[in-house]
This record gives structure tokens, sequence and C-alpha cells, in this order.
């Protein structure tokens, strides 16, 4: 009679006969108002790129390279000195004229479709804080992650991945799984980490076959587990964590026959495969536009192990380096998008957690290191696809790009606006915990209605 039960309630769940929250916290839900975009790909640049170097050109730094300047230094965790002129060159691309930098120079042919916030501002020049307050809302306090909210409110359109993913080659980022974590919320909407310099399916999700069983063996075993799971639960009352283990144990089940086919970009045509090119972001990226075209609502893209991008020395060298391994693929990524009618409800952010100082660091004896220190007072986010204005910059940084002074937009506003574009009001899409509604802008933040197509 348990199989049975668990059979009748799986029936009736799939025909849209019980509620979906209660037999299925990540069914598809429709948003509170119209949505312009269904689905996010949040190709993270962890350890904070150079803005100067990338998307926010300062001619004046050049004039200035080598000598001190007009303004006061910003307070930074690390000595810096003279001004650092730009090695990159920039060009304008497209009807917009958008200025971009020779490192992502494979993103020109789509300017149009671009909008550069160069007004970006964060909060303290530490990766730790402004990694959780770029992902969580919050730089101190342990909240849910962007990915988790939208899962929260969203669900998923496919039953068999899970509505958040998180790529990170080589292992975790700074701070670990508090970047995709769920906190408060239900743990059924924490994001599903996937190393992603493996290759080979098997690798990249751990015990994704089983060696010893057949699908249907599986399922006899994953039916009986899951009856004796529903009866501890019902004996214990309500559990928050050992409903989430009961959800994963099924979902995990099921991700053994999607996930097989989802992550194998073998099934690409090579064309394709080569235009996205041969390199471990190459790779997630492509693997992104798969699960997205899957119904996967959130996918998020980590550069590599620790902060990538944190070059505080030889930043020439190193942002080429970085640059190489995934400009190319970006740009194919928003083609590809394009080709498969993906790309106007898609939206594809890019950026780190803040900027870098347009001054040079220094050594303790005051030599040049040929880097830059964090800068979290200006920076730049791009953004593209999902309802937003395309062939846009807003905002600016001053003249040599050490903090934002036009249209300034802290972190709160960018979500709240991501939020918007998702079909939410950023202050009603909240969760009551220790008697408190909580929300992912916290108690701030403003939709950029400048940036809205």
């Amino acid at each position: 009679m348990g199989f049975g039960m668990l059979g009748l309630s799986g029936v009736l769940a799939e025909g849209g006969l019980l509620p979906d929250e209660q037999n299925n916290p990540l069914a598809a839900r429709s948003p509170q108002f119209r949505a312009r975009a269904k689905r996010i790909i949040h190709i993270f640049l962890n350890g904070g790129p150079s803005h100067v170097d990338t998307f926010d050109p300062k001619p004046l730094l050049g004039k200035y390279d080598g000598k001190e300047l007009p303004t006061p230094n910003l307070i930074t965790e690390r000595q810096t000195g003279a001004a650092f002129g730009s090695p990159f060159k920039f060009e304008r691309y497209g009807q917009s004229g958008i200025e971009i930098s020779e490192l992502f120079s494979h993103l020109g042919e789509h300017a149009d479709d671009l909008c550069v916030i160069r007004s970006m501002q964060s909060e303290l020049p530490n990766h730790e804080p402004s990694l959780m307050l770029m992902n969580c809302g919050s730089n101190a306090l342990v909240r849910p992650s962007m990915g988790s909210w939208l899962t929260y409110g969203l669900g998923t359109e496919n039953q068999n991945l899970p509505g958040f993913v998180a790529m990170c080659p080589g292992g975790h980022p700074i701070k670990g799984p508090d970047n995709w974590r769920s906190a408060f919320l239900p743990g059924i909407y924490e994001g599903t980490f996937v190393n992603s310099e493996h290759e080979t399916v098997e690798k990249l999700i751990k015990n994704i076959r089983n060696p010893r069983l057949d699908p249907d063996a599986q399922r006899r075993q994953v039916d009986l587990i899951q009856a004796l799971n529903q009866r501890h639960l019902r004996e214990r009352g309500h559990d928050p964590q050992l409903e989430a283990r009961i959800q994963s144990h099924e979902q995990a089940y099921r991700m053994q026959f999607a996930a097989t086919e989802a992550f194998d970009i073998k099934r690409e045509p090579e064309a394709v495969r080569q235009r996205y090119g041969d390199t471990v972001q190459a790779r997630q990226l492509l693997i992104a536009r798969r699960l997205v075209e899957r119904g996967v609502r959130f996918v998020q893209l980590w550069h590599g192990k620790g902060q990538p991008w944190d070059n505080h020395d030889d930043i020439e060298k190193n942002h080429r380096k970085l640059a190489g391994e995934c400009s190319q693929a970006i740009g194919a990524l928003l083609t590809d998008l394009k080709q498969r009618g993906l790309f106007d409800e898609t939206l594809v952010i890019l950026g780190g957690e803040f900027g870098r100082t347009p001054t040079v660091e220094q050594k303790k004896d005051g030599a040049s290191k040929l880097g830059r220190d964090h800068n979290p007072y200006g920076f730049s986010v791009l953004l593209a696809g999902g309802g937003v204005k395309g062939g846009t910059i807003y905002g600016a940084t001053d003249e040599f790009g050490f903090r934002a002074v036009e249209r300034p937009v802290h972190v709160h506003d960018l979500h709240a606006t991501i939020l918007h574009l998702m079909g939410f009001d950023h202050e009603r899409l909240t969760y009551r915990y220790a008697s408190r509604d909580f929300r992912l802008t916290d108690v701030g933040g403003k939709v950029i209605g400048g940036i809205l197509a």
C-alpha cells in the first residue's frame, strides 16, 4: 500500500491535482507579473576583473600613466601609487558605438544587444563580504543566494534537473557553497555544485550511473527508501532538512537519466563546439546553454577555484590569459541563444564582485607590481537579453575610474532589477523567518528603469 500511495501521489502531482508547494516545491510557478526573462546565466568572473581594462575606458589614465593623479586616492586594502594606464586597446562596436577592450573583442558583434552598467557600487574592498553581497544580498549575515530566491519563486521547468546549478572548475571559489546556499529557505532550493574541470559526465556528476543495478531495480530501491523516509518524517513532524533530503533523493534518481544527456557536449555538432572553443570555460558555457534550453532556471558559471581574476600583479599577462579562456565562448553563447530563439527570454549577466583601482599596486618598498588593488567604489557589470535595453551604457565612473559619479547602482539595485525582469517585485518576494519577512534586497534596492527595454 505504501508503494501504491507513493505512485498515486506522483501521478496526481504530475497531473496538477495536488498543490505544487505540498508535493513538488520545484514545480514551475508563475511570477507575480509578466516576466521579460525566464532564466538566467550568470557568468561570474570571480576575483574582481578590472573595469578600466574591460568595459570602462579611461583615456586620461594613459596621459597620467606613471604620474600622481590630481584626485585623492580612495581607501584600499593595499598600497597603491601612480596612475596605471590600461595596456589594452579599446574599440567602438555596432551602431551604438559601445567601447569594448580587446580582451573581450568577441563581444563586439553583439554590442547593440549589450547593456553595460559602468556605475556599479559595492560596500567593502574584501572578497568575502563582496561575494556574499553580490550573490546573497548581504555582506555579513547568512542569507539565501539569488539563484535560491529565484528557484523558490519560480521553480524549474524540468523536474529531472536541478532548478539552480553552480559550475566551477577545479573546486570551490572563495566562501565555497555559501555563494549558492539556500540558508533559511528550504534546502531543495540550494544550488547544485558541479566541478566543470572534468569532461566526462561520470566525472562531472558523481554516481551518475549505478554499475550494479538496472533502471527498474533502481526505481524499486528508491521507492522503498522513500517510503521509509516518509514514515520517518511522519513520526517526527515537520522537519525542513529531512523534507529537503527526501526531495533530493528523488531528484538525484531522475538526474541519473536527464543529466547524462544534458551535460554531454559531445552530442553537439562539431561546428558548434569549435565556435565555443576548446577551454574549460568554453565547455561550461556550452553546458549552460544546454541546461537553460532544458528548463533549468538559474545557471551560475565561475571562472575557477579561488579568485582567478584577482590580479594584484602583472595584470596585462594575467587578464589577457583569463579573457582568452572565455571571451570567444561568451560571444558564441550569445550567438547560440539568438539562433535558438532563447536570447529574448534569457538574461545573461557578466561581472565580478568589484572592480580594480586605476592606480598601480605597490610592494612594501614602493616598487610597482604592474597590477591593481580592489575597488568597490565603481565598477562595471554587463547584461544582455531578457528584457534589457541593448546598445546601452548606464552610469559612469569619474574620469579616472575611481568611483561611480553618474547614476550610481548599488548591488541591491541590480538585484531589484534582475527580479523585476524575472517577474517579481523585490519587496514582495519574501520568506518569513525568525519573525521577519526577509528578501534578497534586504531593506534597500530600486529598479533601474533606464536599462529596461
